[in-house]
């Protein structure tokens, strides 16, 4: 049995209030196309999400095993991630 999960969406409330996106459109579209298996339509919905996910693995490891350079990482992980957020914003208004 398939469930159609699109229509169980979140409407984005900034979109809905300002009539422009936020930063963080796209993620539930990509996420569902990541659990589909469709990587490059995930990458085109949302750049950020697969970095994000890693990210967010470390930063578990990072608690759980306590890394010699883990706040290090996370914190390029972090930078790099908002820089794809940030470029992926812009090119939303082009």
């Amino acid at each position: 049995m398939i469930i159609d999960v699109e229509r169980y969406m979140l409407p984005c409330p900034v979109k809905q209030v300002t009539g422009l996106p936020c930063p963080g459109c796209g993620m539930q579209r990509a996420i569902i196309e990541l659990i589909r298996g469709n990587i490059i339509e995930s990458i085109i919905s949302y750049p950020a999400l697969i970095p994000l996910i890693i990210m967010l693995c470390i930063l578990i490891l990072h608690f759980k095993f306590e890394f010699k350079h883990g706040a290090a990482i996370l914190k390029y992980f972090f930078i790099f991630n908002a820089i794809i957020i940030s470029i992926n914003y812009i090119f939303e208004f082009i």
